[in-house]
């Protein structure tokens, strides 16, 4: 049992020795997590606007696919409704 006290004596100092390193090693990976987590962050809002550019695009897109397929509509609508109408030398 002597021994065993003896012993808590060394280790109790080894153990405060070690924990220095230990706490060196937690500050360096806390570091290289937000330094990730920044990073991320960053990508994400670029990824956000680029995103927002392709649908703003799209949009356009959109607006000139639907508004030619209406001008194309109406310009069938007016041929055949002059295909209905006689020509005035067939008479």
């Amino acid at each position: 049992m002597n021994d065993v006290a003896s012993w808590i004596w060394v280790l109790i100092p080894l153990a405060a020795i070690g924990i220095a390193p230990f706490k060196m090693w937690l500050r360096i990976k806390e570091k290289q997590i937000e330094s990730q987590s920044n990073l991320a962050a960053e990508k994400s809002a670029q990824y956000a606007q680029h995103m927002e550019r392709v649908e703003a695009r799209l949009r356009v897109l959109e607006q000139i696919v639907t508004d030619k397929g209406v001008e194309t509509a109406a310009q069938i609508e007016a041929l055949r409704d002059r295909a209905r109408i006689p020509l005035e030398g067939n008479q």
